[in-house]
């Protein structure tokens, strides 16, 4: 039996409520073809959650399938599979094509029709595994694949006036879900009730205020005791002990786009270890925001707060990067690498940038003070200096939590 290759779900509904203005939406695609003129590139296949969301406001779910997003200096043209029906041109900054299953090729078959004669094609290297790369040159003997990761990343990294508007409603969302972890913290509860709580307190936000969004992966990660030594350790049934530290970490998402609250706080008491060790983390924090200012280099920021736990012999057990980008990332996906405070970072900050501030450290759990360390703000880089959005308060005179 012989079935379409493709199958048409243009105006099957209404397109749906955008999450930023045509002009935003347009802004992004223009810069990307002005770097293509720039560089000789005919047509631009994005495949990574990231980029297609950032270039097109769709959001795909992948479930071992293909998708794409292919700008050229015309039109814009998304690339979904059969099983989403109309959703993703429903929810394109542009246009739509859908491919069926019948045909193992179907997806380049697509792709064949939206890249046209062009001979010159950026592609995500940091994105495009050996498979999807083997297929496409086989696909496209005569096209010239060249990378355009890192030049779509820089664009992604200074933020629309939009954007930071979003992201400003966002980050007071995460907020929420921080009031909400600290109303569920009591001794004898385990970490996946506080979550649950704080999770549902922020769709619920969400819901409301973007009525016509897409409610998924908003997500919070809460940890006690030994499960506080690393930044992404899953939620567990663990139960809260007295004196035990703990980290909340609250995700709202929004049409793709992440933020974070994450705080130390302990149960009903901390003891003086703790209380030493907990305050030497919120001071480098305090100088880390300081810090965060256009025409400072995120490798001289870093070297500047190593100098801080040095000086109290605590440089060891620093965990991570001082910070990082926001925009459109999640933890399955995207991240803006051009854009972490580390030593390895020679990035400049500039205004329009948004940035965690997110010093950490991790002290073994056979010394006095054992745990995880870390306070969290997101300040947007403005002219002469910046804005912290984070309104959560942080340190041992807020969060050491007594029960009712």
């Amino acid at each position: 039996m012989e079935r379409e290759r493709l199958q048409n779900y243009v105006g099957n509904g209404q397109k749906a409520v955008p999450t930023f203005s045509a002009a935003e939406m347009q802004r992004r695609q223009d810069a990307v073809r002005a770097h293509m003129a720039g560089a000789g590139i005919d047509a631009a296949l994005f495949t990574s959650y990231h980029n297609i969301n950032y270039y097109a406001d769709f959001l795909y779910c992948q479930f071992g399938r293909r998708y794409g997003l292919v700008i050229d200096h015309d039109k814009a043209t998304t690339i979904s599979a059969g099983i989403d029906g109309g959703q993703p041109w429903r929810r394109s900054f542009g246009g739509n094509i859908t491919y069926t299953d019948w045909q193992k090729d179907n997806y380049f078959h697509a792709l064949r029709q939206l890249t046209g004669t062009a001979r010159r094609i950026g592609i995500e290297f940091d994105h495009v595994n050996i498979d999807l790369l083997t297929l496409l040159r086989s696909e496209f003997p005569d096209v010239e694949f060249v990378d355009i990761a890192a030049p779509a990343m820089r664009l992604r990294m200074i933020k629309s006036p939009e954007e930071i508007a979003h992201i400003t409603k966002m980050t007071a969302i995460a907020d929420l879900g921080g009031a909400a972890c600290v109303e569920a913290i009591a001794v004898g509860v385990p970490e996946h009730e506080v979550a649950l709580h704080s999770t549902a307190a922020m769709v619920r936000e969400i819901a409301r205020v973007w009525p016509d969004g897409e409610l998924l992966d908003t997500w919070t990660w809460f940890q006690s005791g030994i499960n506080t030594d690393g930044a992404h350790n899953p939620v567990t049934s663990r139960r809260i002990e007295r004196g035990d530290i703990l980290s909340l970490n609250c995700f709202p998402m929004v049409a793709g786009y992440y933020v974070a609250l994450e705080r130390t706080l302990f149960a009903e008491e901390a003891s003086d270890e703790h209380l030493r060790l907990w305050d030497i983390n919120c001071q480098v924090h305090d100088r880390g925001k300081e810090l965060l200012v256009p025409g400072n280099r995120c490798s001289d920021i870093a070297r500047e707060l190593n100098e801080i736990y040095a000086g109290h012999g605590l440089l060891q057990y620093r965990s991570f990067g001082y910070g990082h980008s926001f925009g459109v990332l999640c933890h399955y996906y995207g991240r803006e690498a051009g854009l972490e405070l580390r030593e390895d970072c020679d990035t400049v900050l500039e205004p329009g940038m948004v940035v965690s501030m997110e010093p950490m450290i991790t002290i073994p759990d056979h010394l006095p003070g054992a745990g995880g360390y870390r306070e969290h703000d997101i300040l947007v880089i403005e002219e002469g200096g910046n804005r912290n959005i984070t309104g959560f308060p942080y340190g041992p005179d807020h969060l050491i939590v007594k029960s009712a």
